[in-house]
């Protein structure tokens, strides 16, 4: 989520942001997105975006990130959560 929020402030230029966090299913689902200008068509992503997707994977999770067509850009990402321990074991 901070480098999600940090490419907010440093590239989006947008006045609101929306963060949002929830448990389902077993695993953490974090979305952020802006009213920002977007991702640029041409341009290819920077080293945080890279990042985010390799650190999501790493975790065993996955992470996209995408301009919408109302403008702006969407982070999403899902961790799987460990898996509860039997009580007593």
């Amino acid at each position: 989520a901070q480098e999600a929020l940090t490419n907010v402030v440093r590239h989006a230029r947008a006045t609101s942001c929306l963060v949002r966090v929830s448990a389902e299913d077993g695993a953490l689902e974090l979305d952020v997105s802006d009213d920002g200008v977007g991702l640029p068509e041409d341009r290819t992503p920077g080293v945080g975006l890279s990042s985010m997707r390799e650190r999501a994977e790493e975790l065993g999770g996955a992470c996209e990130i995408e301009s919408m067509p109302s403008g702006g850009t969407r982070v999403m990402a899902r961790l799987s959560l460990p898996e509860e321990r039997a009580e007593g074991g």
